[in-house]
């Protein structure tokens, strides 16, 4: 499930770059659990959160119907 949630994650990359930042994806459980660290200005930016719910987090799951959640470290 990795390489898939990986080629997603690229699909997913430019918006984000365009915006300053980066995705960095650091692990996938078996129960579909999904780790990223935001880089550049996402890091810190006050709206990270809302982007990482409603943007990554909702594209990954539409996409990949077996991820259950999505973290940012």
């Amino acid at each position: 499930m990795r390489e898939q949630v990986e080629k997603v994650i690229e699909q997913l990359r430019p918006m984000v770059q365009s915006d300053g930042g980066d995705l960095e994806l650091l692990n996938v459980t078996e129960d579909g659990v999904v780790t990223l660290r935001l880089h550049g200005s996402c890091s810190g930016c006050s709206s990270s959160t809302t982007t990482l719910r409603n943007g990554i987090e909702r594209y990954l799951r539409y996409k990949l119907p077996q991820v259950t959640q999505v973290h940012a470290e």
